[in-house]
């Protein structure tokens, strides 16, 4: 039995390439898709927001100005949004990407309340475009969609099993937390998610879970807590 009703699904875009690092990986998708549909089908709803580190980040130029850097950062997590969405379509589900800003017919703009029928009518909500605003990250923008729409909890699904008090790739001694509070991320400056996001949790008490996609049915698992992640608290 699922211990969450309403949960926001953080993913990486680089959890989409399926360890290629750039593009998209469709079995990985369909890993996902399959396991989102079996969630809503038992009645629970998910939103989405997606990175897109898969195509670009707002950091990546150095050379280029930080604000348009950005935006194409956003228009790549409309891109990871729209596949998704129809991955999902082609499993039978009906879903809906909304963006902070109008991009054509393609998208609906964002709106709280049309978010929330949706995800009542067992529609899976993708939020792209980031917040809309340079200088944010899709952390924060995962913090701001969960906490607008009432999410019970933030699903942050990565390519590590939790949090570690270092890089485990550099450091074979790293240690694992099985919990934290958002103090401890913000004080011990855990690499995490972004400290706006962090502050903005712990601010409005949305906990968050933090475990690896790569496990077997790992967000099935994570909807009732049966996974060996990192639970974050305030």
């Amino acid at each position: 039995m699922s211990k969450y009703n309403r949960v926001l699904l953080k993913l990486s875009g680089e959890a989409l390439s399926g360890g290629k690092g750039t593009g998209f990986d469709e079995k990985t998708v369909l890993m996902v898709a399959n396991q989102i549909k079996d969630i809503v089908n038992k009645g629970n709803q998910v939103a989405i927001v997606i990175g897109g580190g898969n195509f670009w980040r707002g950091r990546s130029s150095r050379n280029m100005d930080r604000t348009k850097s950005d935006q194409i950062g956003m228009m790549a997590t409309v891109m990871n949004s729209l596949y998704m969405a129809e991955i999902l379509r082609t499993l039978g589900m009906k879903s809906v990407v909304q963006t902070p800003f109008k991009v054509g017919t393609v998208t609906e703009e964002f709106s709280k309340d049309k978010a929330l029928e949706h995800l009542t009518n067992k529609e899976v909500v993708l939020f792209a475009g980031g917040t809309g605003h340079p200088y944010f990250s899709t952390d924060t923008a995962a913090a701001l969609r969960a906490i607008e729409t009432e999410c019970d909890v933030i699903l942050l699904a990565k390519n590590i099993d939790g949090v570690y008090d270092c890089d485990p790739n550099e450091n074979t001694n790293a240690k694992k937390y099985d919990k934290l509070t958002y103090n401890d991320v913000v004080s011990k400056g855990l690499n995490v998610i972004d400290m706006t996001a962090a502050i903005m949790c712990m601010e409005q008490n949305v906990p968050m879970l933090v475990f690896s996609l790569a496990e077997e049915d790992s967000i099935k698992n994570a909807m009732k807590d049966n996974i060996k992640g990192t639970f974050i608290t305030v």
